[in-house]
């Protein structure tokens, strides 16, 4: 099994006609996912290497059977393109776009919560979801990852290639990889996707990767201790970190003896979850619990 995205996703990509949309989604199709339509206003009726142009989501929903959308469009437009693949039906979104404005973060998250309960939204400034030997949404490079039983959710893009790669040179794969992005106002939160990964079959052992800023961490420590009977290693990034500065993404930002990394380790840790101070030590971790 898998989290999110799997062999019967169908894949529509808003902003298809664009270079970086037109990139990614053809690295996803040559990846085996079932890319079937893209949207791009006033495009309807073209195609980008045979991948059918819609103008709409409704249209990309009835037309190809779309369940899973990719948001590649503007900071500006990323929002309506969101509301627009909810209002379709659309089951999964996974937004890419980084830069868009808070407010409209807050309006999409508060949207979906009252009004489509049951449309997941990863991202915004994700890297995506990719299941290996499945299929990829999303710009994280699937060559670094195999096959195997570690589910990973991480903020951060490149951490989660690091470990899942050192899982990967040990032997051991991966289930799901999911990279919620680091904006103050995610789609989904570590709670969210550790939910997923504990009701998945196939996951044996959760990865969390968090970073410095917010109180993320913190509530999944709380929900873990009392709802997760899965392994789970965890690895926050930024226990050097200057105070007071924002480091990475627009979300990691410490107040006073809040959101810091020692305090979102020690958090983790009061509840049985082993950090590893550098990726290779949660590799380490992981290998060790899983037997290898």
């Amino acid at each position: 099994m898998s989290v999110l995205i799997d062999k019967d996703t169908r894949l529509c990509v808003s902003g298809i006609t664009g270079r970086e949309g037109t990139f990614h989604a053809m690295n996803n199709k040559r990846y085996g996912t079932n890319v079937v339509s893209g949207v791009t206003p006033g495009k309807g009726g073209q195609d980008v290497e045979g991948v059918p142009v819609l103008n709409t989501f409704h249209a990309a929903v009835s037309e190809t059977g779309a369940n899973t959308a990719m948001i590649f469009v503007p900071p500006p437009f990323a929002a309506d393109s969101i509301l627009e693949a909810a209002d379709a039906g659309i089951e999964t979104v996974i937004c890419i776009t980084e830069g868009i404005p808070a407010h409209d973060e807050l309006r999409v998250y508060n949207f979906l919560r009252a009004h489509r309960p049951t449309v997941r939204l990863i991202g915004p400034n994700c890297p995506g979801v990719l299941s290996p030997g499945k299929a990829n949404v999303g710009i994280i490079p699937a060559a670094f990852f195999k096959e195997g039983n570690v589910g990973v959710v991480s903020r951060s893009g490149t951490l989660t290639y690091q470990i899942g790669n050192e899982l990967a040179q040990r032997g051991f794969g991966n289930s799901s990889i999911v990279g919620i992005g680091g904006d103050p106002v995610p789609g989904s939160s570590f709670i969210d996707v550790i939910e997923l990964f504990q009701a998945d079959d196939e996951t044996e052992l959760i990865v969390m990767s968090g970073e410095i800023g917010g109180s993320a961490e913190e509530e999944a420590a709380e929900y873990i201790g009392e709802h997760v009977t899965k392994p789970v290693v965890g690895y926050i990034a930024g226990f050097t970190a200057p105070p007071g500065k924002t480091m990475g993404h627009a979300g990691a930002i410490v107040s006073g003896s809040q959101g810091t990394a020692a305090a979102k380790a020690e958090a983790l840790e009061g509840r049985g979850v082993r950090v590893g101070r550098t990726p290779t030590e949660v590799a380490d971790i992981a290998v060790e619990i899983l037997g290898g």
